[in-house]
C-alpha cells in the first residue's frame, strides 16, 4: 500500500508532525513509595528509553500535558478531543516523537474513536496532497500488533517541491476505554523508518497505559 505527504523537519522540536517545546516540570517532594507506584487508574506515558534508539543522541521528554498539542499532529490532529493528554519527545537531531492519550467515556466510545483514527491514517497521504499541491505523500500499512485490544501501525513519507523529505510512523492502540497514539518522525524516507523498533515502542505504550 503506498501514499505520501511531506512535512519539513525544522529542528529538534519542529517536525510538521508537531514537536512543540515543552518545559520540564520539577517533581514535587513525594514519599518514595508513592513516587514509585503511579496511580493505577491514570494512564502512564512512554519514557525516553522506550523510544526507538537514536544512533547519535539520547531521547528527551517534556512533561505530560493535559489538552491538545499545539500545533496539532498531521493525520490524526483533527480528530483529537479536548480531553487529550500528550507528551513530546525529541533528540539532539531532527528526530521527534509524540504520545497522545485519550480516556474515553466507555469502551464502545474508545473503539469507535480508534476506528476513526485508523480511517484518518489510511487516507492521510491523499489528504496531505489535496491540502498542499507542492507536497507528494506516500504511505504504508505495517499491520496490527497483538497487544491488549490491538494496535495498528502506519508509515507516511512526505516530500516537498523545495526538497524536504520526511518519514513519520504512527500507531493507534487501545486498552479498554483508553486510546493512545504514538508518532515518530525524522528526515528521510521509508528506508530510514525504524519500523521494528517503533512496533516495540507501540507495544510498550499500550502495555504501560495501566
Amino acid at each position: 500500500m503506498g501514499e505520501t505527504m511531506q512535512i519539513r523537519a525544522r529542528g529538534i522540536r519542529t517536525t510538521v508532525a508537531a514537536l512543540a517545546a515543552v518545559a520540564g516540570v520539577a517533581a514535587a517532594a513525594v514519599p518514595a513509595a508513592a513516587a514509585a507506584t503511579p496511580a493505577s487508574d491514570t494512564p502512564r506515558f512512554l519514557e525516553p528509553a522506550d523510544l526507538p534508539p537514536h544512533p547519535s543522541s539520547p531521547w528527551y521528554a517534556g512533561a505530560v500535558t493535559a489538552g491538545q498539542p499545539d500545533p496539532l499532529p498531521m493525520c490524526v490532529g483533527d480528530a483529537l478531543p479536548s480531553i487529550t493528554t500528550h507528551r513530546e519527545y525529541w533528540t539532539e537531531f531532527d528526530t521527534s516523537a509524540q504520545q497522545l492519550t485519550v480516556e474515553g467515556r466507555s469502551e464502545q466510545w474508545a473503539k469507535e474513536f480508534a476506528a476513526l483514527l485508523r480511517k484518518d491514517l489510511a487516507g492521510c497521504a491523499k489528504k496531505l496532497m489535496q491540502q498542499d499541491p507542492d507536497v507528494t505523500a506516500t504511505q504504508k500499512y505495517y499491520g496490527k500488533l497483538n497487544v491488549e485490544e490491538g494496535a495498528d501501525v502506519y508509515g507516511v513519507h512526505t516530500a516537498s517541491a523545495w526538497g524536504s523529505s520526511d518519514i513519520n510512523l504512527f500507531s493507534v492502540g487501545r486498552d479498554g476505554a483508553t486510546v493512545t497514539i504514538v508518532r515518530w518522525g525524522q528526515m528521510g524516507t521509508f528506508q530510514h523508518a525504524q519500523v521494528a523498533d517503533f512496533k516495540a515502542t507501540t507495544v510498550t505504550a499500550v502495555n504501560k497505559l495501566y
